[in-house]
């Protein structure tokens, strides 16, 4: 009877002890903003990037894209190891950065004083600018929209929560008129230029570069309406990450002399 009393307690125990371990683990692993020390330690960069032609594509088995290779690039120059997410989703991508899911944000994003507010962005990677992206007129008679004031009642598409929503309602207070928007939360840029290009939807907005890459594939579009002025674009870090950013910066700087950068630059640019 004393040794199954001796058992009892011994099981007991044993199952505090696991728990407890466990719980320990779990502690030990949550999420949290790393300083670079941190990041050294670990000995891994954690990045999450947009999924686009330009950012980050998976065609068949290999994968492609700007930001994808200069990650790359990165990381031999750190001697970190690189750990790229894909995230469609802007809002997502901050929420991930600033709960320490992720350490920097590789995707192209406009340098604009209200985004300056909320992030700390990298030394500029490339000059930018929103663009319509419309169908060609199939009809004769039909004309494409290049004056901006034509754009009052008209509907735009975007990526949901995208800095172009901004610029769309800037330009509306500007023309004195109404510029309805329809943001999606399901579909990248990518997606919805190939809805326009199907007649799906009839205008988006989005980047130039993306939208060039894209209508090397669907010949029927047109990009060469501008929305914005042309502007900076960065990749952006948490405010407080200034010696995580200082590296950053550093280690693009040098990547940019180099003829393997400029390569790439031109290949998507």
């Amino acid at each position: 009877m004393k040794l199954k009393h001796h058992l009892y307690i011994y099981i007991a125990l044993l199952v505090i002890v696991v728990g407890v371990m466990a719980w320990l683990r779990t502690k030990s692993s949550e999420v949290h903003p790393r300083s670079f020390e941190e990041i050294r330690t670990d000995g891994v960069l954690r990045i999450v990037t947009d999924y686009t032609p330009l950012s980050y594509y998976l065609q068949g088995d290999s994968l492609s894209g700007f930001d994808y290779e200069l990650a790359r690039m990165i990381g031999e120059r750190s001697g970190l190891s690189i750990e790229i997410t894909p995230e469609v989703n802007l809002s997502k991508s901050i929420e991930g950065l600033e709960s320490g899911q992720y350490d920097i944000i590789a995707r192209q994003l406009p340098v604009t004083s209200e985004i300056k507010e909320e992030l700390a962005f990298t030394v500029p990677l490339q000059l930018n600018k929103q663009v319509l992206v419309q169908r060609k007129p199939a009809e004769e008679g039909k004309k494409l929209i290049r004056n901006q004031l034509d754009l009052a009642g008209k509907t735009l598409y975007i990526v949901s929560d995208a800095p172009t929503r901004l610029r769309i309602n800037n330009l509306a207070r500007e023309i004195g008129d109404t510029i309805y928007i329809q943001e999606e939360k399901t579909y990248g840029a990518e997606q919805l230029i190939m809805m326009v290009a199907t007649g799906e939807i009839e205008f988006a907005v989005c980047d130039k570069a993306i939208a060039q890459q894209m209508s090397k594939d669907y010949p029927q579009l047109d990009c060469n309406t501008d929305i914005s002025f042309t502007q900076f674009q960065s990749w952006a870090l948490r405010k407080n990450d200034s010696t995580l950013l200082d590296s950053l910066n550093k280690w693009i700087t040098d990547i940019q002399q180099e003829d393997r950068y400029k390569k790439l630059y031109d290949s998507y640019f």
